[in-house]
């Protein structure tokens, strides 16, 4: 279970520390082996291997004839990459990656559960901003009644 936000930097050649906290769970869960990819939102997707594969294969499932599907399978398995943690815990974010998702040298590692999110701090901050904005904030009805 992959939680919390982490403020990183990427290094000169794009390089990405992972926490220890992860790292030990990235070993043990799946040696280290990560598939890193783009999401619609403007950030990277970055999941342990095992869990990525039946997520690839359900959308490698959809129909290419339809276009939404079809845009979905480019994005998504299109950008997807296999990625090894190093000896050092670190991760390498190719250009293309760190382009699409405007990372910079700051950029945020967010766990969601069976995964992490990462964004730029531009792209985080924003997200913030819109999830704190107040008036349109329905949950949606798998969580009706749902109280913290």
């Amino acid at each position: 279970m992959f939680r919390g936000a982490t403020s990183l930097n990427l290094d000169a050649k794009g390089r990405l520390g992972v926490p220890s906290k992860h790292r030990d769970a990235l070993l043990s869960q799946c040696g280290g082996h990560l598939v890193l990819t783009a999401h619609p939102h403007g950030c990277l997707l970055l999941y342990p291997q095992p869990s990525w594969e039946p997520i690839e294969a359900r959308i490698m499932a959809l129909s290419s004839f339809d276009s939404r599907s079809s845009k979905l399978q480019r994005l998504l398995v299109g950008h997807a990459e296999d990625v090894e943690l190093d000896g050092s815990g670190r991760l390498l974010v190719s250009s293309v990656l760190r382009e699409f998702a405007g990372l910079e040298k700051q950029v945020m590692l967010v766990g969601q559960g069976s995964h992490f999110e990462l964004w730029s701090m531009e792209g985080w901050r924003k997200q913030l901003e819109q999830a704190m904005a107040g008036d349109d904030m329905t949950l949606p009805s798998e969580l009706e009644g749902f109280s913290l």
